[in-house]
């Protein structure tokens, strides 16, 4: 099945509002033709260095800019980051994810990060890192450590992006992405859900991954964990069908990226959560914690795969 490589926003919204047993039918048959439909990935992500951030992302348990309780720390030791993954691969990850509260990568910092990559690649680990912004020169040096993929988020629309976050703008995500795909490491980038944008926005949010000259390979869509002492505290949390409904245009128009339900799954219940993978959903965090916040216990998780007849699997594609 060929990757369309446009898509306008009247066809985006069209799809987006078909009658939902007809979109999640389309959704279902694009993503069978490109996956095995009962395998999911699974990934683990750890903080190797948490808060103090100088970013003012209005979602964010770890800006500086609030107070949320979050304690700002060091960058882990290489070895404690290797143990961790260590963990992560024993309990079924096949992707092990590594995050640092940092506006950027800075000079001082790459060696370690680099480490890190190795170390956890040693364990036949894929990697992935989210560091902030990288310039061409870091972007290079990451690729030539090995780093299997980069992850930044737009998290929104271009339109509604400055509601959200007024410490960087949108064109630097997408030229971060720029640089990224250039050194030719793989893009992981998605968003957030809840956070008081329109329908359209987050229409316009997959529109503007799916139209990247090369779609990312995989696409994370968080619902929004409201943060207390964050400006999005008390955010109207998003309907269930409404998610499910990104995670099917999501499939629909990125056939061939991973879509993984990331932050929020704590309060999704089973049958939404085997409605998104119906819908085209076939990654997910594994683990108590994502970076600060909760995450279901990996007992609850078997047990849902164990009741939907879904396995765990490799990141290789099936067709």
């Amino acid at each position: 099945m060929d990757v369309q490589l446009q898509w306008s926003t009247e066809e985006a919204q069209r799809i987006y509002a078909t009658p939902f047993n007809d979109l999640l039918y389309r959704a279902h048959m694009v993503h069978r033709a490109n996956f095995d439909p009962n395998a999911v990935q699974l990934s683990r992500l750890l903080s190797i260095k948490t808060g103090g951030c100088p970013e003012d992302c209005g979602y964010c348990s770890q800006s500086a800019h609030y107070t949320t309780g979050v304690e700002a720390t060091r960058l882990l030791e290489v070895e404690r980051v290797i143990d961790a993954a260590r963990i992560a691969r024993d309990g079924g990850a096949t992707r092990f994810c590594m995050g640092a509260a940092w506006r950027s990568l800075r000079d001082r910092d790459v060696e370690t990060i680099v480490a890190m990559v190795k170390g956890v690649k040693a364990l036949g680990l894929e990697t992935c890192m989210t560091l902030g912004m990288l310039s061409p020169a870091h972007a290079e040096a990451l690729a030539e450590g090995g780093l299997d993929f980069y992850n930044h988020n737009i998290d929104t629309s271009e339109r509604f992006y400055e509601e959200i976050i007024t410490t960087r703008t949108y064109a630097d995500r997408l030229e971060t992405l720029a640089n990224v795909r250039r050194a030719g490491i793989k893009v992981c980038s998605g968003g957030i859900l809840g956070m008081g944008e329109t329908v359209e926005d987050r229409i316009e949010m997959l529109r503007t991954l799916a139209n990247l000259e090369e779609q990312p390979e995989s696409v994370p869509i968080n619902m929004l964990i409201p943060i207390p002492g964050s400006p999005l505290e008390n955010a109207k949390p998003i309907e269930a069908i409404e998610f499910v409904r990104i995670i099917a245009l999501a499939r629909i128009l990125m056939p061939r990226s991973y879509v993984r339900l990331s932050a929020g799954r704590t309060e999704m219940s089973d049958e939404m959560q085997a409605l998104c993978f119906f819908a085209g959903a076939n990654s997910i965090f594994v683990g108590e914690t994502l970076l600060t916040a909760a995450n279901p216990a990996n007992e609850r998780d078997r047990e849902l795969f164990a009741r939907l007849g879904l396995e765990a699997t490799t990141c290789e594609h099936t067709h």
